[in-house]
């Protein structure tokens, strides 16, 4: 994958269907945990799985759907009602790792990407492993 001038990120890392693929392969991770799998309210992982894409796509300097649909992704504000652990984090980083080695991107680009998660995984953390707010 070579960048072409004036290219996105996004479009660097292959677009859509990179996120497409990213997101699902995250997404199946979560389903298999139980634990991480329960803070889902919803039955269908889906929407959950187009919310993500999205949010990722824009953040990732794809197209603005996510905060045309949703609005500002105030990312800590919609986690707010959620008790966040270390072990949740923990879990989601380990389904988003995972995730991210399918993807097969360049060293340059998949180290901005695991370098991002990390850090916001990291910044959602609110509670302790008790599920006590800190």
């Amino acid at each position: 994958m070579f960048a072409q001038p004036g290219e996105t990120f996004y479009e660097q890392v292959g677009g859509h269907e990179t996120f497409v693929r990213l997101v699902h392969a995250f997404y199946e991770g979560v389903a298999r945990d139980e634990t991480l799998r329960a803070l889902y309210p919803e039955e269908d992982l889906g929407p959950a799985e187009i919310r993500l894409r999205m949010f990722l796509e824009q953040y990732f300097g794809g197209p603005g759907t996510y905060s045309r649909e949703r609005g500002h992704p105030r990312l800590r504000m919609r986690h707010v009602d959620y008790a966040v652990t270390p072990d949740q984090r923990d879990r989601w980083m380990q389904h988003m790792l995972a995730a991210m080695d399918s993807l097969e991107l360049p060293e340059s680009h998949d180290a901005a990407m695991r370098d991002y998660f990390t850090r916001a995984a990291d910044m959602l953390v609110n509670a302790d492993d008790d599920g006590n707010r800190l």
